[in-house]
């Protein structure tokens, strides 16, 4: 029987998990909920999780992907208030003692880029920068292969970048999906239903879409001038809306850059809510 690798992807209220083959297929794949990690319940389910698969498969290892800032030991260097009390758990030291397996932690948007580099959109790019757009945006930048996470582990931190003194804001909270989702709320509308009704021409859902989407180009044009990637991924839900949210981002930096003078290609992830659980995997696969 082929080894496989044990794949979860930790957010702040749900655990996925699957098995990822060799040959890069994923199956077998569940969720679970954190539990708020009430007594240290996140842990306490990989643990679980991982001894339950560990005896009816033949395992080559295990990925996780976190939110939070990952340490250089595989542990949680530093977590928001999404999750309670996971600050300084050691996924890696807890994993590896009980399974005798190899075991790889990275955080959550670094684990959707390296999933589209493995398996997704950005396959053949050697340099690549994920903004990924969810209830916040994180950034994560490869390059040569190498994540660059900063001396501190702490640089693609966006979403706290373009602090505005005006309105006391920053990047997140202005251009973020929650951000979108906030302004569409007084129309009694989704953000998948304003972006149909968008795509059809209607003007009051377009005309709010197109303001979220310069506030979202505001913060790609500084990547593109600062670090100039091969491509620039856009990542989370909203990627799914495909070449129409790619024609907006583009009209939207067009005016904001200089002429001819930024070559990025800027693409939307494949894998969607996927990403994360092979990008777990990619550590231990390369």
């Amino acid at each position: 029987m082929a080894k496989e690798y044990l794949v979860f992807d930790v957010g702040g209220t749900t655990i996925k998990y699957g098995l990822l083959s060799q040959d890069l297929k994923l199956h077998d794949c569940q969720r679970c909920s954190t539990e708020h990690n009430h007594n240290g319940h996140i842990l306490a389910q990989l643990k679980r999780l991982s001894a339950a698969y560990q005896q009816n498969h033949e395992l080559a290892g295990i990925g996780v992907s976190t939110a939070g800032i990952v340490g250089a030991d595989g542990g949680i260097q530093y977590a928001g208030p999404t999750i309670a009390d996971y600050q300084g758990t050691p996924i890696k030291a807890a994993l590896k003692a009980q399974t005798q397996l190899p075991v790889s932690v990275v955080n959550d948007v670094d684990a959707a880029l390296l999933g589209e580099q493995l398996a997704g959109s950005v396959q053949k790019a050697d340099a690549v920068y994920c903004v990924a757009l969810g209830t916040g945006i994180g950034g994560a930048y490869l390059n040569q292969g190498q994540l660059l996470n900063g001396v501190h582990a702490t640089a693609n931190s966006l979403g706290y970048t373009l602090f505005d003194v005006k309105t006391q804001t920053n990047y997140e909270q202005r251009a973020s999906t929650l951000a979108l989702e906030a302004t569409l709320k007084p129309l009694k509308i989704s953000v998948p239903e304003a972006f149909a009704r968008a795509r059809q021409g209607e003007a009051a859902y377009l005309n709010v879409i197109k303001a979220w989407a310069a506030q979202v180009a505001a913060g790609l044009a500084q990547i593109m001038l600062l670090f100039d990637p091969e491509v620039l991924l856009i990542g989370g839900a909203v990627s799914q809306q495909g070449d129409f949210l790619l024609t907006l981002l583009k009209q939207q930096l067009k005016p904001i850059l200089p002429p001819n003078l930024c070559q990025t290609q800027l693409k939307v992830a494949t894998l969607a809510d996927k990403a994360q659980l092979y990008g777990a995997a990619a550590g231990l696969i390369n």
